[in-house]
């Protein structure tokens, strides 16, 4: 009777595998569980999307505001209201950054200096840039004109606010006796070129501005107090 001898890398004892292959099969179900691939991210388009315009967004923003503050200029503007036939003064005048569109006539910041003593050609609010067109050299009184400063009352004024370059009647008031007579009360014409009103008697002096010929004639009649000063129309 011949007897096989049992394969001693095989078997042990009752047919069981042996340790140390055990241990190979262990260390291999490690190793693949180590070597486990990530798992796959999904793309989302929306999100894509998104960041790229938020990236134009700002770069256009960017270019925006270097193109702004690259194409201001320095010009003229001013500070507080100045009405039809004023003198410009120094403290009505300011210098702001701005940009401009071609078509405007403005005032470079460096000439400011050249628009104090000149006069307001036309009515011009506060915060409002200064154009070429805004501004007259033009001196007063004119040749042949004179400026009489004649004092006012309220009551003996229009309710309305006068503004220089507004055309005016003087016309001369019934005296004590309040007798106006048969004849129209005498009259003189003139442009008012300033308005100078004075806080201790209530009276405002209102300058005019007269032909030369009837400028004693209005001085007179300012003297004895006895006039009054209608506005006439606006329209032009």
């Amino acid at each position: 009777m011949t007897t096989e001898k049992a394969d001693s890398t095989s078997v042990s004892g009752g047919g069981g595998v042996r340790p140390d292959r055990r241990r190979r099969g262990k260390a291999a179900a490690a190793d693949q569980a180590a070597v486990t691939p990530a798992p796959k991210l999904r793309r989302r388009p929306v999100l894509v999307a998104a960041s790229i315009a938020a990236v134009i967004l700002g770069a256009l923003l960017g270019a925006w505001a270097w193109s702004s503050t690259s194409n201001t200029h320095e010009v003229v503007a001013l500070r507080q209201t100045v009405t039809r036939g004023e003198t410009i003064t120094q403290g009505d005048l300011m210098t702001v950054q701005v940009g401009l569109d071609p078509a405007l006539r403005t005032i470079p910041g460096d000439r400011m200096s050249s628009l104090v003593g000149q006069r307001a050609a036309m009515d011009m609010a506060a915060g409002s840039l200064i154009t070429g067109e805004n501004v007259t050299k033009k001196v007063l009184p004119a040749e042949g004109m004179s400026v009489v400063g004649v004092a006012l009352p309220p009551s003996l004024m229009p309710g309305e606010a006068l503004l220089a370059g507004d055309r005016v009647r003087i016309i001369a008031t019934p005296g004590q006796q309040g007798d106006v007579g048969q004849e129209p009360p005498a009259s003189i014409a003139a442009t008012v070129v300033g308005l100078y009103p004075n806080a201790e008697n209530g009276q405002t002096v209102v300058s005019l501005e007269v032909p030369e010929g009837q400028a004693a004639e209005l001085a007179a009649r300012a003297a004895t107090g006895k006039v009054a000063l209608v506005l006439d129309s606006r329209e032009r």
